[in-house]
């Protein structure tokens, strides 16, 4: 279960009615005209859980028990997602077969990462919604090199595509008769971690991924009946201080949900900083810290730094570990004594709840998410939560907020400057 709190304020107005009665009334329209396909993942999804599990009895490779590694080659929306949710239920010892993510053009960690790897004991799974990003295809082949593989023959079970249909990287499949799966049209690349994205290969990695579509789907569908009002307020708490308070900071406390804040920075941010209808240049800027290391960095800038940042704080009741700091005292640092014996699940969530009150005594804006514990169902739930806020605030700024023409004007001039 999530727990929601905010500490800024915020009151209701009739205003502010208006705005989100708008607000929600376009997404609920997105969602039933079927015009935006996220919304649907949760149910639509189930497909891809069935058909891995028949996979896994009809894949020569994958029934002979040896594989145990997954090679994830995608970028941006194609592995931000899945690596999130991946850190989080990997973190408890969870999962049958180890994810491994190529998303980036750096031949230093291309390196290093295929050569922890086997091909007997590996897989491939290529992710591209669009099916001819420069950075996964360029990875793609060097991993065909490196492992020698022979698509025309047995190794192309050792190849899986997610893409939409039609696209190039559908057509290669097609040609070498590649096991692959489709993202639906009207389901961007950022939106896609519930779809065939995500749910394929956290399937294969022995996650709980019906339980994680159940999470999402109890959370939209409790949205969509109107009893999760609090979203909408922070949608628009947001975009009513979005000149003042421009920059949103997701301080998480815990080591496992970094990656849950790099995609949370990747939804945002190509969401929501777009060119509006009046033509003026709208947005929030999305930061993602760890607690309780940034204390150590960040929290001076927040404290004394300029009053332009709100700060959400996601943390864990329950870390299910029961490590504790030793009986120790030590000469000349005594002073630290008083922890002695406590766990550090203890510790932390003191350091996140002194951080977030001396945030508040200094004026700050603050809201907290809490996960009871970590399991594939609260995560579902925290998923389709930063979606559909995204969804809002967008509708809100009147942007499109599902669309990236910032990001496709810079994938236009490499072409041209490699094509000379």
């Amino acid at each position: 279960m999530l727990h929601f709190s905010r500490d800024f304020n915020f009151k209701a107005t009739s205003h502010h009615s208006a705005i989100m009665e708008t607000a929600f009334k376009v997404i609920s329209d997105e969602h039933k005209s079927g015009k935006i396909g996220y919304y649907s993942l949760t149910k639509n999804s189930l497909i891809h859980i069935d058909a891995v599990d028949k996979l896994l009895h009809t894949n020569t490779i994958l029934s002979s028990g040896a594989i145990t590694d997954i090679g994830i080659i995608g970028i941006g929306g194609s592995s931000l997602g899945i690596k999130a949710i991946d850190s989080l239920v990997s973190s408890k010892g969870a999962g049958t077969r180890k994810l491994h993510f190529f998303e980036n053009s750096d031949p230093i960690d291309i390196s290093k990462k295929l050569a922890k790897l086997q091909k007997k004991s590996t897989i491939f799974i290529v992710i591209s919604k669009s099916g001819g990003t420069i950075e996964t295809t360029s990875i793609f082949k060097t991993a065909i090199e490196h492992f020698d593989l022979d698509l025309e023959k047995e190794d192309k079970e050792r190849v899986m595509v997610i893409t939409d249909k039609g696209s190039a990287l559908s057509e290669f499949a097609d040609h070498y008769g590649i096991t692959q799966f489709n993202i639906p049209d009207n389901v961007g690349g950022r939106f896609s971690v519930l779809s065939a994205v995500g749910i394929v290969p956290l399937t294969l990695a022995g996650y709980d991924t019906k339980a994680l579509l159940d999470g999402a789907d109890s959370f939209v569908t409790s949205f969509f009946k109107g009893e999760e009002k609090h979203i909408l307020e922070k949608a628009c708490f947001y975009y009513e201080n979005s000149k003042e308070q421009s920059i949103n900071v997701l301080f998480s406390y815990a080591n496992s949900l970094e990656n849950l804040t790099k995609w949370y920075v990747q939804l945002w941010g190509e969401s929501l900083g777009k060119i509006d209808k009046f033509q003026n240049s709208v947005g929030v800027t999305p930061i993602g810290i760890i607690g309780a290391v940034d204390q150590h960095s960040f929290l001076q800038l927040l404290i004394e730094g300029p009053k332009d940042k709100t700060v959400t704080f996601i943390s864990i009741e329950d870390f299910e570990n029961d490590l504790k700091v030793p009986d120790i005292s030590l000469k000349h640092i005594e002073k630290t004594d008083f922890i002695n014996t406590k766990s550090f699940n203890t510790l932390i969530n003191a350091q996140c709840e002194a951080t977030k009150e001396s945030l508040i005594q200094s004026g700050i804006s603050v809201d907290s998410i809490v996960f009871d514990k970590i399991n594939e169902s609260n995560i579902g739930a925290v998923i389709i939560y930063y979606e559909l806020l995204t969804s809002l605030v967008g509708a809100m700024l009147q942007v499109n907020t599902y669309d990236q023409p910032g990001v496709e004007l810079g994938k236009v001039i490499l072409y041209k400057n490699f094509q000379g």
